[in-house]
């Protein structure tokens, strides 16, 4: 998309993100399964990089079972709600990409989450990431994907729809997906009496399990479980989503 930066989506959607995906996903059973994934030595604070931070729609929340959490965002506006959701400064914020701003570490686990891998628009920049998260792993860390699975055979072509509608308020959605480069754009259109129309742009290439399952090899990381969500639904054929968990070789 012409014109689409690192941190277009961001600044985007950084005012109605909290609102919009406020039910996204059970954040309880994401937390128990961080939890499960790193047990805690008692000895120090287990250490958590959440790669596209955002609001603190999990950093937070991680903070509150305990873990000392570090976030990364390119967004500034996504920041700036984070700061304002995290009065006490408990997530230490890095403003910059997720593949070539990592704070050193090491961590004992880095997540990215919802989808956030597709907004590295290419597969070699979703390759280096795989790279980038192990070098910052403990020897019994672990990087965890969170990602829907794209359809088979893959969705093409054009598509408009309604999103959401009310009395004074209605928001499009307009996507156009390209098979051949398993890449997906789009907009959502929003039209208010009050604010005249708000273009909320959005763009990533999509991966499917096994293509992430190769790239992690070539980072020297090995998938060590995969689950169909948070609360450990065994992953089969029929599922949409995945939970990828990757450990170092």
């Amino acid at each position: 998309m012409e014109g689409y930066r690192s941190d277009t989506y961001g600044n985007a959607f950084a005012d109605v993100y909290d609102e919009w995906y406020r039910g996204l996903g059970d954040i309880g059973s994401l937390v128990g399964l961080m939890d499960e994934e790193t047990p805690s030595t008692g000895e120090t604070p287990r250490k958590v990089l959440e790669l596209g931070v955002g609001t603190g729609r999990l950093a937070l929340p991680l903070a509150d079972a305990g873990f000392d959490v570090t976030g990364v965002d390119a967004s500034t506006a996504m920041l700036d709600r984070l700061l304002v959701a995290d009065p006490e400064h408990r997530i230490t914020v890095v403003h910059g990409d997720m593949v070539d701003d990592l704070p050193a570490g090491p961590f004992t686990a880095v997540l990215i989450a919802y989808n956030t891998i597709f907004n590295l628009e290419t597969a070699d920049r979703q390759r280096r990431l795989f790279a980038e998260a192990a070098a910052r792993l403990t020897d019994d860390g672990c990087f965890v994907v969170e990602a829907f699975v794209p359809d088979d055979p893959p969705r093409s072509g054009a598509e408009l729809m309604v999103r959401s509608l009310c009395a004074d308020r209605v928001v499009l959605s307009a996507t156009i997906t390209e098979p051949s480069t398993q890449r997906a754009e789009g907009q959502f259109v929003e039209l208010t009496e009050a604010g005249g129309v708000r273009l909320r742009p959005w763009s990533i290439r999509y991966t499917t399990p096994a293509q992430l399952d190769e790239m992690a090899a070539a980072g020297e990381l090995v998938l060590a479980a995969r689950y169909a969500d948070t609360d450990r639904t065994p992953f089969d054929d029929s599922s949409r989503h995945h939970v990828s968990i990757y450990r170092r070789t």
